[in-house]
Parts: structure tokens; C-alpha cells; sequence
């Protein structure tokens, strides 16, 4: 008898790296001839992550996600300078946001245990709330651990040494760790649209039982076809994303809680398997 394929163990190979966006590129130029002219020497690598990265950028809905990394020795005072020159009202946006981190080099070319660590978390777009932070202590940890490990295994090299070359990746316990904070977060739901939590939680499912990041849309194609009860809601959100923010479809907030109750429980049985 045939087997039906598992949308989860067969995932497929991960997909060609596809261009930058047009409606970005000009924008991404432009802040990597002000990122290179504020660092000088001291700039390592720019990075394009996120939905960039993994080909999934959708115009109008997306984040513009950026990692900068540079050598310990860049003066502090270029931080301020940075955060100045790429703010949105000095550099506009055209996606929904950019979320923009900087990191010593030598703070990401080794594995450590997975803390926030970073230089400078610059938050600024026409529909993101503004946030410059020093102090890496003001954020949770968790972000910046999913993110290191989506850019070592598929930044987009922007300017400077490839993502692999500058980006170590993060242990696998601290990684699940920050999954499960993650996961956490996500299902208190305070400050995240609705569709983005599921979604989140459907990537963090497909990389618990396969280890590969997938495009979130496309993991949440691979929840949907693989028998779970939660399909008609996996099926609304994936709708939902393709509409502007501010468009968001509502969606039910028990079945949305029970969604990531069941994602919690899978990053829980990864982080007991040897």
C-alpha cells in the first residue's frame, strides 16, 4: 500500500534564494551605503533575515528584518548615529516596519548560551511602535536566538561576509528554549495580530519535528495538509495574512489558545528527546 507523504518529515528541499523584492530594493541600497558610511572599517556584515531570507516577503504585510554585524571596537556614539540616520522619519520605509539589530562579532561568531546580545535593537516604520534600545537586558532573550539561527542558516548577505561566516548558530537547547518562550509569548497575545501568532507557532511546530526553518506561510501549508484538527483555522489565517494589517481577519481566540497549547506540548517533547 502507498503511504500518504508527511507534509512534515518531507518538507522538501529548502527553496532557492529569491531576489530582493523590488519595491525594497532602492530602500535596502540606500541603507547599506548609510550603514557602511556610519561603520567604516569597522562593519563586518549586513544581512537581510526574516521574510526576506526565507522568500516569503509579502508587500503591504511584512517587516523589513536586518542584521548588522561589526567589530567590537566600533564606537558607541556610531550606534546613536545609526539609529538616527535609519530611522524611519530619516530613511523612510516602504514595508510595514524595520526591525534592524546590531551585534558585536565576537558575540555572535561563537554559540555561548543564546541571550539577546546585542548592540542596537532599532524598531521604526509607519506601523511599528518606535523602539531604540542600548541595552539588550530591556528585551527578552528569545527573539534574538530565532533570529541568529535563521540568519546563520539563510541570510540574505546584503554587504560583507556571508550569513554562515558571521552568524554562528545557537545551541539546540537554547534554541527550544527560546521556542517555548516563543510559543509563550504568542499565546498571551498581547501586542501580536492574531493570524501572526498562529503562524509563528505553525514554523515552530515544522522546525520541532523537522529542523528546518520554512517560510511561515509555507509551514502553515504544511499544517493544514497534515490531518490536523486545526485546518479551518490554519486555512483563516493563511487568508487573513494576505490581507494589510490593519485588515486583519479576526479570529477565534479559544482555537487560537488551544492551537499554541498543542505547539507548546511539541517544543516540550523536543526539548526531553535526547
Amino acid at each position: 500500500m502507498a503511504r500518504t507523504p508527511d507534509p512534515f518529515c518531507s518538507p522538501g528541499p529548502p527553496a532557492s534564494p529569491q531576489p530582493v523584492p523590488a519595491e525594497l530594493r532602492p530602500y535596502l541600497e540606500e541603507q547599506v551605503r548609510r550603514i557602511r558610511s556610519v561603520c567604516g572599517p569597522h562593519l563586518v556584515s549586513v544581512l537581510a533575515i526574516g521574510s526576506i531570507a526565507l522568500g516569503d516577503y509579502l508587500h503591504g504585510r511584512s517587516d523589513v528584518d536586518v542584521m548588522v554585524v561589526v567589530d567590537p571596537s566600533l564606537p558607541g556614539r556610531a550606534l546613536h548615529e545609526l539609529a538616527g540616520t535609519l530611522s524611519h522619519f530619516a530613511l523612510p520605509c516602504p514595508a510595514a516596519g524595520l526591525e534592524l539589530v546590531v551585534h558585536a562579532s565576537d558575540a555572535v561568531a561563537g554559540t555561548g548560551e543564546g541571550g539577546a546580545g546585542y548592540l542596537l535593537d532599532l524598531n521604526t516604520g509607519a506601523e511599528l511602535p518606535e523602539k531604540v534600545s542600548f541595552a539588550p537586558g530591556e528585551s527578552a532573550d528569545f527573539w534574538y536566538v530565532i533570529d541568529r539561527s535563521i540568519a546563520s542558516r539563510a541570510g540574505r548577505r546584503l554587504f560583507g561576509r556571508p550569513a554562515r561566516e558571521a552568524i554562528a548558530e545557537p545551541p539546540r537547547a537554547a534554541l527550544l528554549t527560546a521556542l517555548r518562550a516563543s510559543v509563550r509569548e504568542h499565546a498571551d497575545g498581547e501586542g501580536h495580530l492574531a493570524d501572526d501568532r498562529v503562524l509563528n507557532g505553525c514554523r515552530t511546530l515544522v522546525f520541532c519535528r523537522t529542523g528546518q526553518w520554512l517560510p511561515k506561510r509555507r509551514a502553515a501549508e504544511a499544517v493544514a495538509g497534515s490531518g490536523t484538527a486545526f485546518r479551518p483555522l490554519v486555512e483563516a489565517v493563511l487568508h487573513s495574512f494576505e490581507r494589510p494589517r490593519g485588515a486583519a481577519l479576526p479570529l477565534p481566540a479559544a482555537d487560537v489558545r488551544r492551537f499554541l497549547d498543542q505547539v507548546a506540548a511539541h517544543v516540550d517533547e523536543a526539548m526531553e528527546a535526547p
